[in-house]
């Protein structure tokens, strides 16, 4: 099965995103927020996103856990890491977030709702349901009823 890494991991959309993606990938938690000593062993540390050193460690701990694919749910994460993708993609890791244009663009949907349907996109292709997007686009996204329009979902 192949491994997800979830930053954000003590939020509830990234508890969320692991009930909806548990048959399908084997889901672990990174998170740069303080954690309860009795819950440290499930999530793995990270800094902040705006620190410098965020892609790099990010990118130590895909390699060290044989991650296959991470999806950074902080705004500021993904403006940090979005210059790092084509690094993540030599060593075979998909960045699930969109392109910088695209990012700087895109509507941005903080704390999504749970009544709405969120679909995790790989260069438009849908890895958690049926619904794919026109375009080839990433990361985690709330797509209109018309299948014409989308909203980047984060914390």
């Amino acid at each position: 099965m192949q491994k997800l890494l979830i930053t954000f991991g003590t939020r509830p959309l990234a508890q969320r995103l692991s009930k909806l993606l548990q048959n399908k990938f084997e889901i672990l938690f990174a998170t740069s927020e303080d954690v309860p000593s009795f819950l440290s062993l499930n999530y793995a540390k990270i800094p902040t996103g705006v620190n410098p050193t965020y892609a790099h460690e990010l990118l130590k701990l895909s390699l060290d856990r044989q991650i296959d694919y991470v999806l950074p749910l902080g705004q500021t994460e993904i403006g940090s890491i979005v210059e790092a993708k084509i690094l993540f993609e030599e060593y075979g890791i998909q960045l699930l977030c969109p392109e910088k244009a695209m990012f700087q663009q895109v509507f941005v949907l903080e704390n999504p709702n749970s009544s709405i349907e969120l679909t995790l996109l790989l260069n438009g292709r849908s890895l958690n349901g049926e619904m794919d997007f026109k375009e080839s686009v990433s990361g985690l996204f709330a797509i209109s009823d018309r299948g014409d329009e989308i909203a980047l979902c984060t914390i």
